[in-house]
This record gives structure tokens, sequence and C-alpha cells, in this order.
């Protein structure tokens, strides 16, 4: 089959990889849309030790079931595979499930190809009025669901409904809609890049500036560098909530005296519950995430160039799609 690798620092070939079976007890999916996602760029760029070259990337993706009683379903794919047995599987915090694995880091190749082998568990059917397109955005938008929600958790009733968002990309975006989902209506995203800050007020609708100004109860992080966390920490309220889910950098930025003299939470999130993912795919197909229509298709073929663009802020879109048939 054909897929793109992964295979230096800056690197990507699209070329043939031996042909993929389903395992035991699982599925065999034929890609149809795989999102190119800020983790796939860190490890490109070699900041992310879990995903050495060669690698096949990708885990934002949808298809169809090849062969078996599911055979012809339309999906989208949670690539999340955790044991279903352990302490935190049992209490439906899957994400965070000692075993856990992610298709684009070993032993489970990624989505940058035209099939993968996935459990049925992880798998949600996507109707047929929803492209599939749209369908592997249910993945990036499950990262921010899961955010909101537990950032909203932790925010004190008797605070204003008020959000600022750092970051225009997917996550920074996700995270503005599924804030307004869950009746957050005022949310400011901040966006430095004056192309992407266009494309978020023109064609998606955000309130989006290129720096942050006066005080917010709830801040999400979605780009999780130094600088960001400085920020989060510098413009909560009094008593408000960060939620952090971008991982630019490891460390740094945080005030931490100001957090706690004024009693700011952070909260850190990874990933989601499986819940989290079934309820964003439901959101996506009720339509309550708007149109879903901020992202750009390219074919896998052309995927190195498109990593290439994004690199170099050449892309406004939030989001690229790659298409392996296409």
């Amino acid at each position: 089959m054909k897929a793109l690798v992964y295979e230096d620092l800056e690197t990507l070939a699209y070329r043939e990889v031996p042909d993929i079976t389903a395992r035991e007890g699982e599925h065999l999916i034929r890609i149809e849309a795989v999102g190119i996602c800020g983790s796939d760029m860190h490890a490109y760029l070699g900041h992310d030790a879990r995903r050495p070259a060669p690698l096949i990337l990708g885990h934002e993706a949808a298809g169809v079931v090849q062969g078996g009683p599911m055979d012809g379903t339309r999906v989208t794919i949670n690539p999340l595979v955790t044991c279903g047995t352990c302490a935190a599987c049992q209490a439906a915090r899957e994400n965070l499930c000692p075993t856990r694995q992610i298709i684009s880091m070993e032993p489970r190749p990624g989505a940058f190809a035209q099939f993968v082998s996935m459990p049925a568990s992880n798998l949600v059917t996507v109707p047929d009025a929803v492209p599939l397109d749209k369908a592997a955005l249910a993945e990036p938008l499950a990262v921010s669901w899961h955010t909101v929600r537990l950032a909203l958790a932790a925010l004190h009733p008797s605070m204003d409904r008020r959000a600022l968002v750092l970051g225009g990309g997917a996550i920074g975006l996700a995270a503005s809609l599924a804030l307004k989902a869950m009746g957050v209506a005022d949310v400011t995203v901040v966006e430095p890049n004056p192309a992407r800050r266009a494309f978020l007020s023109d064609e998606c609708g955000e309130t989006a500036v290129a720096e942050p100004t006066g005080f917010y109860p709830l801040i999400i992080d979605a780009v999780g560098y130094a600088a960001t966390r400085a920020a989060a920490s510098a413009h909560a309220l009094p008593g408000g909530v960060i939620g952090h889910v971008g991982l630019g950098e490891d460390t740094g930025g945080l005030d931490v005296r100001r957090m706690t003299l004024q009693e700011i939470t952070f909260v850190g999130t990874y990933t989601y519950t499986a819940q989290d993912f079934r309820d964003t795919a439901q959101a996506i197909f009720d339509g309550r995430l708007g149109p879903l229509d901020w992202f750009r298709t390219r074919p896998l073929s052309d995927g190195a160039s498109a990593f290439h663009d994004l690199r170099h802020g050449k892309i406004a879109t939030p989001k690229i799609v790659l298409q392996p048939w296409g």
C-alpha cells in the first residue's frame, strides 16, 4: 500500500510500504481522510521523542471498513486504543490508561496510509449525509471538547462565562466551538499570524485578536509554549481556570506566585475519553459545532509539501486534511 512516511528531520516520503491486514479481533479500515495534527508537526520537526523515524504518522482519520461483519460501514476513528480493564478504563477515564496506544506511535503505524487496523470499539459510524473529511475532524475536536469540559467543571459557578483561547489553529478553533456548544457565547481567540487571524474572523466568524488584553474567568492554552503559559497566568481572573492542552514546550511560563495567591486553577488535559469522542462525533453529526468548513484537502501524495507549507506559515486555514485515494 502507499503511505506517507516520516523518514528524518523535516523529511517525508510518499512510497510503497508493506500491506497490512486486520489484527486479531480488529477491522481493516480504508482511510479516506486524515488530518495533519500539531503532534505530527512536532515529530516532523524532531521535537517528539515518542515518534522516532521511520514512522507512519497521522491519527485524525475517517474511512470505510473493509471486510467482515462491518464491511462498507463509514466510520470515524478514535485512535486511542486502551486495555479496557485497568482502574482508569473502568472509571471511563480511558485516556489515562497506563498501557494506552495511539496510532502514529509504535507499535501502531498511523493513518497517513491507505489502510489501518482498529478495534470495533474505536469506530463510530458516520451517517451518509456527513462527508468523511468532516468526520475526520472528530479527533481534534474531541481533544478540545475534553479540555473545555474539564475546565468548565473546575470553574466556580459564580464566575462569568467568558473565555480566552490562546492559539487559532485547529485545537484553538475547536476549543472555541466547544465552548459555544457548551453555553459560553463570549469567546476571544488570540492568533498572532495575520493571515490566520483574518481567516478566523472573516471565514469562521470568530472574535480574533493579535494579543490578549484584559482578564478572563476561563483561558484555554491551545499552544503550550512558555509565552502562552505566561499570557494565560497573567490574564486569568482571580479564581479563574486555565485549561492547558498545547504541547509546544515542556517547561516555563507559568507565574506560579500569582496563580497561588489568586487561586487560579490549572487543568492539564490529554486527548479525551471514549465518551468525549462519541459526544464530539454526535455534535458534528447534529451540526452543533458549525459548518466545519475551515479545512482544505490535498492528496496524500502531496503530503510532504503540505507539511512544508504549514512549517513556513503559508497556510491560513487551521487544518489540512489529506486524502490517500485522491
